[in-house]
């Protein structure tokens, strides 16, 4: 299932053996879920984190999350197994629109189906119970990663020790809705978006730049873009815009127009609030992890008072602040100041259960 990878650690795919079944009653056959993990499980089993990337990202979390990853950082191979999956409808070796359908030989494209933020953990659950986890010491995920934490803790918090969930939300804000559906019309009003059904060699290109380029203006705070690029000019072009440009088109050469509208969908239906036979006792659970809350203070897309009300909803979460001007994006880039909010946050956690983190909540915004 794991083989040795170029860029360290193991890489590998689970292929389910049996039809998976979405919450919205559609099926999908046999899919395949691609992972990376370093270092090794402890005799116990139960020195395993799962990492669960953002939007765009991948299992390459020593890429995309250098920072946090290494010797005596929050995230130790020498101490932990570290484990992170692509999500279910990415394109990056998990099944997704740009698979091939085995029943039709043909790409999926526009008959994809819908998948949930639920549908992503629960593919992530089959591959734990088939590397025989049973316990995770911590579920950390940043954006889209933080949701897929919160539904962890939703559904099997008796399997997970604790969460770290990053600037991110347990049901989508209007203001995150709306952005996210402008990004899709941009793909689909690309003549090439061909309704989803576009080929391989011919993707929407443009449609997808333009959704990213609109995405930035979310990931990063306007007071950040002032200081780094004022009215300057290059060439005749203003410097913001050829950064806006340049951000377009490396994510078009890299990924899938139709993962882009796909996931961006599960990120807009994601509500844990709403009620469901997973939790009769409404939402969160008696049993939900020890969590710890970190919010950006110039995030724009999941602002300082959207942290300070999931953390309050939580029992006895911890509230922590990474206070940074790049907006939602900090966390991509302020791995240090992160990783020793996490590395403190592991320490606290690791002696403690979930009755004496009662009343620890705290709700001011920094200012």
């Amino acid at each position: 299932m794991a083989a040795a990878s170029s860029g360290g650690g193991q890489s590998g795919q689970f292929r389910c053996v049996s039809p998976f079944a979405l919450e919205s009653g559609a099926v999908i056959e046999t899919p395949t879920i691609a992972y990376r993990s370093w270092g090794v499980l402890n005799s116990r089993r139960d020195n395993a984190i799962l990492i669960c990337h953002a939007l765009t990202g991948s299992d390459d979390v020593d890429h995309w999350w250098p920072g946090m990853i290494g010797s005596g950082r929050a995230l130790d191979p020498a101490r932990d197994f570290l484990l992170c999956t692509n999500v279910l409808g990415s394109c990056y070796g998990t099944t997704g629109p740009a698979s091939i359908n085995p029943v039709t030989g043909q790409r999926y494209g526009s008959r994809f189906p819908a998948v949930s933020v639920g549908d992503m953990v629960e593919l992530e659950r089959q591959l734990l119970d088939a590397m025989g986890i049973e316990r995770l010491a911590l579920v950390i995920g940043g954006s889209l990663g933080g949701m897929q934490a919160l539904v962890w803790g939703t559904r099997a918090g008796y399997r997970v020790r604790a969460l770290a969930v990053i600037a991110s939300t347990d049901r989508q804000p209007a203001w995150a809705i709306a952005c996210s559906a402008a990004q899709r019309m941009a793909i689909m009003a690309d003549p090439r978006w061909r309704g989803g059904d576009f080929p391989e060699d011919d993707p929407p290109v443009g449609g997808l730049e333009a959704a990213r380029a609109m995405a930035m203006l979310s990931y990063r705070h306007w007071g950040d873009l002032g200081a780094r690029f004022g009215r300057r000019r290059e060439q005749g072009e203003f410097e913001v815009i050829r950064w806006l440009a340049h951000h377009g088109a490396s994510l078009a050469r890299r990924f899938d127009a139709g993962s882009y509208v796909t996931l961006t969908r599960a990120m807009d239906a994601h509500d844990l609030n709403r009620p469901r036979p997973a939790t009769p006792g409404g939402w969160p659970p008696a049993d939900f992890p020890p969590t710890l809350v970190i919010g950006i203070t110039s995030d724009l897309l999941y602002p300082p008072e959207e942290q300070v009300r999931l953390a309050s909803s939580l029992p006895g979460a911890e509230l922590a602040w990474l206070d940074s001007p790049h907006g939602h994006d900090a966390f991509l880039i302020e791995t240090e100041a992160l990783d020793r909010l996490i590395y403190a946050f592991r320490a606290r956690s690791g002696d403690r259960d979930r009755r004496s983190l009662q009343g620890e909540t705290h709700h001011a915004i920094p200012e």
